[in-house]
């Protein structure tokens, strides 16, 4: 009798544990549905790797087919170079401008309207550059670099601007400390296996000692041992270095998502910035303000590699450097690299007149006056070492596209623009592919209305920065 009273509570109760569960996952359900708030922090959830892998393969195709889409919306990707103008180690600059104007507009035309004009219109031709896979982001690298170095592919996706938008890999390298050596590199891709024999003897024990950590590499969030990872090559799981994104102290144009800001669809396309000129900067980042190059290299390690996820750090590999010495180490061979030659401009960083032609003259006087670029870029270094809001959503409305909020975006740091001819694409998200487009840019936003010819002697004076 007992036995079977007993038998029929524990029947009772397991009925009931399985309504409540039921009754819970149906309120969980309900809730998501009702309350979709992102959350900060990234799903700890791992999926199989090869789970992961199928998938991502099988949907790269159409990822990259949408994003090139919208890429040939905005852009002319053709290749225009201009032959008789190099980057240092040979590689002709990209010449536009390249943005698509839309209603049959011509720039002059698009130059005399308000922002209001060509917000209402939706016709404003640099919008926020979304990542390849917003949802997803991550560090992308050009295919040019991954020839080069085969760990850094990804299975999921792959870069998405072509090559002669880019730098030249690999990039040059000068020293402040030994102006007389010119170009270091050698023509070589600095890397852990290299960089002993190119700068023993040049640099000093601890320079030596930051250069080798800077082509160490370190778990990231897609480069890792783990199965939530994005690449299938054995030395790819290893992570990635510093000199990866920077190469050679420069860029490669890699790109990824700024760290910090949520939700997702909010964060931005960030652009590797070139290491070149450290020294005289006073801020680092493109919008983070951090204040030392130290505070950057710090941080880049602790919360950027990992989309500023803490969780995902300790999981992946947190690679947290010691300030006083590996951190002051890699931050003092930094400010060793140096901006490339201008062989145009005087000890006061202007142009020097007995060498320049008559275009690369009106630019610098437009530079210094109508255009008003010297407000901000100020000589020798073309940088005022602050930032400013450009407030470009003057120009267009607040939507979704490829994944990304386009939206108002804040205040970005003053880049110096010496050497500017070999870090394209431009801006911090890399939606200015060229020089051109620069102009033109800026030209709209701040409301001057260049004439064509200006626009020319503007771009001509910047080349030779």
């Amino acid at each position: 009798m007992t036995t079977q009273r007993t038998k029929t509570l524990m029947a009772f109760s397991i009925l009931l544990a399985i309504v409540a569960v039921m009754l819970v996952t149906r309120h969980v359900r309900a809730q998501k549905q009702q309350d979709p708030k992102p959350s900060s922090y990234s799903s700890v959830i791992e999926e199989p790797l090869d789970v992961v892998r199928a998938r991502d393969k099988a949907a790269k195709a159409g990822v990259m087919a949408a994003h090139q889409k919208l890429l040939e919306e905005r852009y002319d990707l053709s290749r225009h170079v201009d032959d008789s103008l190099r980057m240092t180690r040979g590689k002709p600059i990209p010449v536009g401008p390249t943005a698509r104007l839309k209603n049959g507009l011509t720039w002059e035309q698009l130059g005399q309207m308000s922002p209001a004009e060509i917000r209402d219109q939706g016709i404003f031709p640099y919008l926020p550059l979304p990542h390849v896979n917003h949802p997803v982001g991550g560090m992308v690298f050009p295919q040019t670099e991954i020839k080069s170095l085969p760990r850094l592919e990804r299975f999921d996706m792959d870069f998405d601007l072509p090559d002669w938008f880019l730098p030249e890999i690999p990039a040059a390298i000068f020293l402040t400390t030994r102006p007389d050596l010119g170009d270091v590199s050698k023509g070589q891709v600095v890397t852990v296996d290299n960089y002993y024999d190119l700068f023993n003897g040049i640099l000093n024990p601890k320079q030596l000692e930051g250069l080798r950590l800077l082509v160490t590499q370190f778990p990231q969030q897609q480069f890792n041992a783990t199965a939530d990872r994005k690449t299938e090559k054995a030395d790819g799981m290893r992570g990635v270095a510093c000199f990866d994104c920077h190469v050679n102290g420069h860029t490669s144009g890699a790109f990824h998502l700024v760290g910090d800001i949520r939700p997702q669809e909010n964060r931005r396309r960030i652009e590797t910035p070139s290491l070149r000129g450290v020294n005289i900067q006073r801020l680092f980042g493109s919008q983070r303000a951090l204040k030392t190059v130290e505070d950057f290299t710090e941080f880049e390690q602790r919360a950027a590699y990992f989309d500023g996820d803490p969780v995902g750090a300790t999981k992946k590999g947190l690679n947290i450097l010691d300030r006083g010495s590996q951190v002051h180490d890699m931050a003092e061979f930094e400010e060793l690299l140096d901006f490339p030659p201008a062989p145009k401009l005087n000890v006061y960083g202007r142009l020097d007149r007995t060498k320049a032609n008559e275009s690369e003259i009106r630019g610098e006087e437009l530079f210094f006056g109508k255009a008003n670029c010297s407000s901000c870029h100020t000589p020798p270094y073309y940088t005022d070492n602050s930032m400013h809001d450009l407030q470009v959503e003057r120009f267009y409305k607040p939507r979704l596209e490829g994944g990304m909020l386009i939206t108002a975006q804040g205040p970005i740091k003053t880049f110096p623009l010496r050497g500017i001819k070999e870090s394209p694409p431009y801006l911090h998200d890399g939606r200015l592919l060229t020089l051109e487009d620069t102009v033109e840019f800026f030209n709209l936003v701040l409301e001057i209305k260049l004439t064509a010819q200006e626009k020319r002697d503007l771009t001509a004076f910047l080349r030779v920065l």
